[in-house]
């Protein structure tokens, strides 16, 4: 079965459509209006192996509601593409190295929302976007993607690359969590269901 998902979200600030297929190669197509966003994005397409077309739009030419939009149905939509969840391996993690950052993410696919994210970003502005609104990126992503996900960053000092090396880590970690795991049928829980 094909694991793929198309979600928008329109209301009065934004306008945000998604298409993507999780057992993709990895391709991205990402115009959100905001450079450095696209960038994780692709980073988040490109190692995840997820397949990812994305288009926002600004009603309100306000920065954080894009952002923001953005963020939520990249969730929605990525939880909608893992389905079931039936046949996979469920849990992964991942380090990754970015020059002199090192992030990690831990995930659990299981359909019970939560999330932790500890970036330890230190400047203001990165890339022209506020340090609040790169955390309220992730942590509105991981909101919506209906999974246990943790991410931390152990250290570093340029902010772009503590990002960077987060969503990396988010992005193997879930190419790993979501594979099919061709020893299971049906679910990887006790409780027989995700």
């Amino acid at each position: 079965m094909e694991r793929e998902a198309q979600m928008s979200r329109e209301t009065s600030e934004t306008g945000v459509d998604i298409s993507l297929r999780i057992d993709g190669t990895g391709q991205a197509s990402i115009d959100s209006t905001v450079g450095f966003i696209d960038h994780l994005i692709t980073s988040l397409a490109r190692h995840s192996m997820i397949d990812i077309t994305l288009r926002g739009k600004s009603h309100d030419n306000i920065l954080h509601h894009v952002i923001e939009d953005t963020a939520i149905t990249l969730g929605m939509a990525l939880c909608d593409g893992l389905g079931e969840r039936n046949g996979i391996f469920r849990f992964a993690d991942c380090r990754i190295p970015m020059d002199e950052s090192l992030a990690e993410c831990c995930v659990d696919l299981v359909r019970r929302p939560y999330h932790m994210v500890q970036l330890g970003l230190s400047g203001p502005i990165i890339e022209g976007v506020p340090k609040e609104d790169i955390e309220h990126f992730f942590n509105s992503l991981l909101q919506n993607m209906e999974a246990c996900i943790h991410i931390r960053t152990m250290y570093g000092s340029n902010d772009h690359h503590i990002a960077e090396a987060a969503i990396k880590a988010l992005a193997i970690s879930l190419r790993k969590a979501a594979s099919p795991d061709a020893e299971r049928v049906g679910p990887a829980s006790t409780k027989g269901t995700m």
